[in-house]
């Protein structure tokens, strides 16, 4: 009788040096991924600590009564959307609205024009080019607090700067009619550099060739701007007042340090009132309706936040 023949295995399955290297494998994947863990874990607390936990502990104050006395009682009721209501109701909700939406627009459009202009200017290579755009960035070099306090004395109504150049008499500082163009024109200076920064640095990736070309078909100037540098600059343009939006329509310390939102709160916007409302109250100050303020600026800085990373994602997959 003949026994059946027996399938061979295959070459080196099953052997000890298979399995070892095997084995290898595995431990030098199971070590990369750990290694991966490693480099990333430092990133997710930084995240979670600084940024996450803040904005959900103000998301939770502003469901809740937090008071003065909660510092101390350690209670504080939820009360839902109610501080969102009463913030609507408030008297100073629509002008403070108000005040933010010209705060923003006024800079954004003075920061962007003249940031352009400056760029195209220094787009020319002439004696002195990067010394001149070297001076012109110390506003963006400086502590924010810094210049803001030298706006605040030169805006100072007997012995500022500003009246003495202008000839006139203006109480920028007490007057409530001028307050908040004050805070608007330290705020463009503020905003110049940054504009220039991003907005040159545009120019440098459009080709020479092409003004060339245009300059040969008798293109003017305006018209070589407007057939070739805006459109080609139009996806910086995007990014630099999606970025500046989001700056300036949570700036504080600006306004704070030359008339801290007064007098009579008619400079007063957003970012400002939620201070105001969370720790200038005295026994009055709630930290509820500063967090509620707060939240809404959230919202608004998420919604343009999430605008940018889309324009980024079209840039990257043009």
């Amino acid at each position: 009788m003949t026994l059946p023949a027996t399938a061979p295995a295959p070459a080196g399955a099953g052997s000890p040096h298979a399995d070892a290297r095997e084995a290898s494998r595995r431990r030098a994947r199971r070590a990369s991924r750990l290694a991966a863990f490693g480099f990333i874990a430092p990133v997710v607390v930084f995240i979670a600590l600084f940024f996450a936990y803040p904005i959900v502990r103000t998301l939770q104050l502003s469901l809740q009564d937090y008071t003065f006395q909660s510092y101390f009682t350690g209670q504080a009721d939820f009360v839902g959307f109610a501080n969102y209501v009463t913030l609507v109701q408030d008297r100073l909700f629509a002008p403070v609205v108000r005040n933010t939406v010209l705060f923003t627009v006024v800079s954004l459009v003075f920061q962007f024009v003249i940031g352009l202009a400056l760029a195209v200017f220094f787009q020319r290579t002439f004696p002195l080019s990067a010394t001149f755009r070297a001076l012109i960035l110390i506003p963006w070099l400086l502590p924010v607090v810094v210049s803001a306090t030298t706006w605040r004395w030169m805006f100072y109504k007997d012995y500022g700067i500003v009246n003495a150049l202008l000839g006139t008499h203006i109480g920028w500082l007490s007057d409530p009619q001028w307050s908040l163009w004050a805070v608007i024109i330290a705020n463009i200076w503020l905003g110049i550099p940054f504009n220039l920064v991003l907005l040159y640095g545009g120019l440098q990736g459009i080709p020479g060739t092409l003004y060339e070309a245009a300059a040969l078909d008798g293109a003017g100037a305006w018209r070589r701007f407007r057939s070739i540098t805006w459109p080609l600059l139009r996806p910086v343009t995007a990014v630099t007042l999606l970025l500046g939006l989001v700056y300036t329509i949570k700036a504080f310390d600006v306004i704070w340090v030359i008339t801290e939102g007064g007098p009579v709160d008619s400079s007063q916007t957003l970012a400002t009132w939620s201070y105001k409302l969370s720790f200038e109250g005295g026994t009055d100050q709630s930290l509820s309706m500063g967090a509620t303020v707060a939240s809404l600026l959230f919202v608004v800085a998420l919604v343009f936040g999430l605008l940018y990373i889309r324009t980024q994602r079209k840039e990257a997959a043009a």
